[in-house]
């Protein structure tokens, strides 16, 4: 009895498992996020000591272990933000670089910068909000003024002698809206960043500052510097004691800074999605929320839809702030 021999060659033999291997779908050796070993690069856009620094080093500590990898802070700070951000904006989307920051670098820099190197929202994908933080006007204890009111009526008296230090966006508005609103002369003297900023008003070098509370409150608390009033149009729950500005005689005053997450445009959806998943457990942990709290950041979350359709929005808002203070691109 004769049997035939195979007559299919090695190369169509390769192809037919390559076949299989297809329909029965992708690989079971395809890579998961995070890959061992490999670090998650935070990237700020202020340095360190600043509120978004102090905060994200307790948020990532959590997230490290949710994610099960490690992760490295990255400070780049100047250039109101747009260093990082362009950093980030050229990184490769593949989860491993990722951008947290404020409205600084996402809602005013558009109306502050004559030349953006970057677009907030096409070159980004959202991945969390992850809270706010509330601003305070503190001043030099020297300067004799109990409230805001008796610091406008000392501007008045003394057109150009005082002047407010900014270290990020939201100063920048915040002090030009104070003037503007109040009709007072203030010099404006610009930092790369709030700490180095914060020193020359405890030195006595600058009046005044706009700062974010988890930076100034341990000045404040230390007695270092005094405290006027809160930036928004409801009291901070934070600092229930302290008046917002509106209360304190600057009417239509309303002013927050935001905190969130962002990757680089393109980011694969299912990487966003447990990003986005471990972030908001972090978040959303009362214990987390109340650590957080005491560093002076109302902490909460939320999907990345309701994030891009909030920085979409705040463009606007920051437009009109921004407008409405008489603040010239630079």
């Amino acid at each position: 009895m004769n049997f035939l021999k195979s007559t299919i060659s090695p190369m169509a033999a390769a192809l037919a498992v390559a076949a299989g291997a297809l329909a029965a779908g992708p690989s079971s050796a395809q890579t998961a996020w995070p890959a061992p070993g490999k670090n998650i690069t935070l990237v700020l856009p202020f340095a360190a000591g600043s509120g978004t620094d102090s905060t994200t080093r307790l948020i990532s500590k959590e997230l490290a272990t949710g994610l099960g990898a490690n992760i490295v802070i990255d400070n780049k700070p100047g250039a109101n933000g747009s260093i990082a951000a362009s950093y980030v904006a050229r990184s490769e989307p593949d989860g491993y670089t990722i951008f947290v920051t404020t409205n600084t670098s996402h809602s005013a820099n558009p109306y502050l910068l004559k030349n953006m190197t970057y677009d907030p929202i096409k070159d980004f994908t959202p991945i969390a909000r992850t809270g706010d933080l509330p601003f305070m006007l503190v001043i030099n204890p020297e300067i004799p003024a109990k409230s805001v009111a008796e610091l406008v009526a000392l501007a008045k008296a003394n057109p150009g002698k005082y002047s407010y230090a900014s270290g990020s966006s939201s100063a920048i508005v915040s002090g030009a809206t104070f003037a503007t609103l109040a009709g007072i002369d203030l010099l404006h003297v610009p930092y790369k960043s709030s700490p180095p900023a914060l020193t020359d008003v405890i030195a006595g070098r600058v009046s005044m500052m706009f700062v974010d509370v988890p930076t100034g409150l341990p000045h404040v608390n230390a007695n270092a510097l005094k405290a006027l009033a809160v930036t928004t149009m409801k009291r901070s729950a934070l600092l229930p004691n302290l008046p917002t500005m509106d209360e304190a005689g600057v009417k239509g005053f309303d002013i927050t800074s935001w905190q969130g997450y962002l990757g680089p445009a393109n980011m694969p959806k299912d990487i966003v999605t447990k990003l986005n998943a471990e972030i908001r457990k972090v978040i959303e942990r009362p214990d987390m929320q109340k650590e957080l709290a005491g560093r002076g950041m109302e902490a909460f979350s939320g999907t990345p839809e309701s994030f891009d359709k909030f920085l979409k929005e705040q463009l606007v808002v920051w437009e009109k702030l921004i407008r409405e203070a008489k603040i010239e691109k630079q």
